[in-house]
């Protein structure tokens, strides 16, 4: 199977990479300047997982190449618009696309452009960064993938993905219940990049002080009750469960939307809280804290101009 990844920036470059370096047949569909650095200094990978140096083969947008098997979204939302457009000649009739953003909004519009039986669920968890030399620097235990069928089932499509995805050094994993982790680790990291980038501090900071956890559960469960407001399928309790989660968490660990605040670069505060603050009017839920929190996106957002 022949895959393309959208991007090859921290996740899509790592995830892609791991593939890579199994011997999958994996392209990136890149902008220029990314497409120049990665000719020059090839596909770097510092992890605690093991460094990687790979040759990918590489294809920017315009340019001649057959439908792929596979694509692969792992730009962030605010990108997602163009990156359709890009990739649009480049999927066939048969082509699945898996998703690895954050957040649920961005489902609709895929559905849109490419037909929902052709769309899989997908996201990830990882703590990764880009430097400035384009090295993608991984730091957390988890590196994890998961996807499956939106209906849950367990298709000829998702195994051939299963096998395909198998023995690399990441995790991936097929999952009967894609909704319920998509919307869990919605909850998971609007809450989670919601606190970090308010307060500017990791997570164990976070969580200290007089008022740190009660700042943090309450977040988490004014979320809880947007989600199933909705209609979301997520657990009960999952707020507490999460809770404790993030207070075992390395005291360290930065939300990816802190990390981006940190080098002045956009947020994606419109695709996470604010799609969240609209469900909550639309069911008339009370949400002090999330609003705090989207407040404060919106003000650093107005100040990087």
């Amino acid at each position: 199977m022949r895959i393309l990844v959208v991007g090859a920036g921290a996740v899509g470059g790592y995830f892609g990479g791991r593939l890579l370096e199994k011997g999958v047949d994996v392209t990136f569909l890149v902008r220029e300047k990314r497409k120049q650095q990665l000719e020059k200094r090839g596909l770097v990978i510092r992890s605690v997982h093991g460094d990687a140096q790979l040759t990918p083969k590489l294809l920017v947008a315009g340019e001649e190449a057959a439908p792929f098997d596979v694509v692969i979204f792992s730009n962030k939302a605010y990108h997602l618009p163009e990156a359709i457009r890009d990739v649009k000649p480049y999927v066939g009739e048969g082509t699945l696309i898996l998703p690895l953003l954050n957040g649920i909004a961005h489902m609709d519009l895929l559905w849109q452009e490419f037909g929902k039986e052709n769309v899989l669920g997908g996201l990830c968890f990882i703590e990764t960064t880009l430097a400035e030399d384009g090295t993608i620097i991984q730091s957390s235990p988890t590196h994890t993938v998961k996807f499956g069928e939106w209906s849950g089932e367990i298709t000829q499509r998702v195994k051939r993905l299963d096998d395909l995805f198998s023995s690399c050094n990441a995790r991936f994993e097929l999952s009967e219940q894609i909704v319920t982790d998509m919307w869990h680790k919605y909850l998971f990291i609007a809450a989670m990049s919601g606190v970090t980038t308010l307060f500017r501090v990791p997570m164990g900071l976070v969580c200290s002080g007089e008022y740190g956890q009660e700042i943090l559960l309450a977040l988490l469960k004014e979320i809880g009750a947007i989600m199933r407001a909705h209609g979301a399928p997520i657990e009960d309790g999952i707020e507490e469960k999460q809770w404790a989660q993030m207070n075992s968490m390395p005291p360290q660990m930065k939300s990816s939307m802190q990390r981006d605040m940190e080098k002045g670069q956009m947020v994606e505060v419109d695709h996470l809280q604010g799609y969240l603050l609209q469900l909550a009017k639309q069911h008339q839920i009370t949400t002090p804290l999330l609003k705090a929190v989207y407040h404060h996106l919106k003000l650093y957002e107005r100040q990087r101009g």
